[in-house]
């Protein structure tokens, strides 16, 4: 077992918490958590704890007024007209008590994770509580509806938003790279939801590459990660995206995530690699329009591992991200995701029994017995072959740019 990777935990990031019945929910941390030290794959040696992060930190992505706003917000001092101009004191992402030093331990986590790994103390590190990608300069990211036939139907078109991001930790450490350790950055975002916040903060930036691969804009929130946006100004040509076909299943999602990233890491050759690992694609994910199950989610960090030791001397930061069956679904693909850092991946067959007991009681739906899903998941996809071919053609012209050049500079 690899001893040089790091897992960014505390029982405080519970505290980012909207209500009891938001569907963004950090007990899927401790869930996470508590499945590795059930198992014996994670020891006290290997759990750092996270910092606040600085308003200054904070400040290199987000307006001071609203680092303020959310301030003022979390003491119950802002008027709702000014909170609604800010994106807070919505359905989406309601004001809480303590909401700024809640949203900073998170920031936190990932620039602890951060520091690890670029001061040589790890190779890796994970930090389950950050991932939140849509939070922008000076605003809230996010919109839902929640209830009656509104909700059902808004839903079932549209998807929820994954934003309840109140400050964007990825942006926020990509900076920080930046200024502390000048270091080019691959953001690789498999989220289920457009990684947005992240792409237009560094849209004409050469030296962060951002790559997201998620469900087409088409039916769910943000909208955006079309193919064609692919940066501005200097940087044009660093922006990646794959928007995959709602109903996409494992086959299609890997070949897409596989082919797309390897020549993306190939062309721009970066000195570190932070991933963020939304599990909303999951077919168990009540937000979200894909079927894929468990095995992507052994095979996503698989590839990222990989990367990292090719291109970046091992140098790896992962987050967490959207995932919103907390029960069946998040706890073992982030528990496979540090399984794979540490190369303790090749684990199989039944969960620990300790661990579906404990957390049973707690559970609204019947915990999963065992790593992987049944290969009977779900019903058969009419259009299986149709989504297949339309995702295979998203890759080739995403990819288009990175081919004509080589092609153009072996001529």
């Amino acid at each position: 077992m690899s001893k040089n990777s790091v897992f960014v935990y505390s029982d405080a990031f519970q505290t980012y918490k909207f209500h009891d019945r938001h569907p963004f929910n950090q007990l899927r941390v401790k869930l996470t958590y508590d499945l590795l030290q059930t198992l014996g794959a994670l020891h006290d040696s290997q759990i750092v704890a996270p910092r606040l992060a600085t308003d200054e930190e904070l400040a290199l992505v987000h307006d001071t007024d609203y680092i303020e706003a959310v301030k003022k917000a979390g003491r119950g001092q802002l008027p709702e007209e000014v909170a609604l101009n800010y994106g807070l004191g919505t359905e989406d992402t309601p004001i809480f008590p303590n909401m700024h030093e809640a949203s900073a331990l998170l920031v936190g986590g990932t620039l602890t994770a951060v520091d690890y790994v670029l001061s040589g103390k790890a190779e890796h590190a994970l930090s389950l509580g950050g991932g939140l990608h849509h939070g922008f300069r000076g605003k809230a990211s996010g919109f839902c509806i929640y209830n009656d036939s509104t909700y059902q139907i808004f839903t079932y078109i549209h998807g929820h938003t994954s934003g309840f991001c109140i400050y964007n930790d990825s942006s926020v450490a990509i900076k920080y790279m930046q200024e502390k350790y000048g270091v080019r950055v691959l953001y690789v975002d498999t989220d289920a939801h457009h990684g947005d916040g992240v792409q237009w903060t560094f849209y004409d930036d050469p030296n962060v590459c951002t790559f997201s691969i998620h469900e087409t804009g088409r039916y769910l929130f943000p909208g955006t990660g079309n193919v064609n946006e692919r940066g501005q100004g200097k940087g044009y040509g660093y922006s990646f995206n794959i928007p995959v076909d709602a109903f996409t299943e494992d086959e299609s999602w890997l070949a897409a995530y596989t082919e797309a990233l390897i020549e993306i890491a190939d062309f721009f050759r970066p000195d570190v690699i932070l991933t963020q690992n939304g599990v909303d694609a999951h077919y168990y994910d009540p937000l979200t329009h894909l079927c894929t199950t468990m095995r992507i989610y052994r095979e996503i960090p698989k590839i990222a591992h990989q990367i990292a030791h090719q291109y970046c001397n091992g140098r790896w930061i992962a987050v967490g991200g959207g995932g919103y069956d907390i029960w069946r679904v998040v706890p073992r693909a982030w528990a496979l995701l540090w399984l794979e850092m540490t190369e303790q991946s090749d684990i199989s067959g039944r969960l620990p029994e300790e661990w579906v007991a404990r957390w049973q009681p707690h559970a609204p739906v019947s915990l999963p017995l065992e790593w992987d899903d049944p290969e009977n998941l779900y019903s058969p996809i009419p259009r299986k072959a149709e989504i297949t071919e339309k995702n295979a053609q998203t890759v080739m012209k995403a990819l288009h740019p990175i081919r004509s050049n080589k092609q153009r500079l072996n001529l």
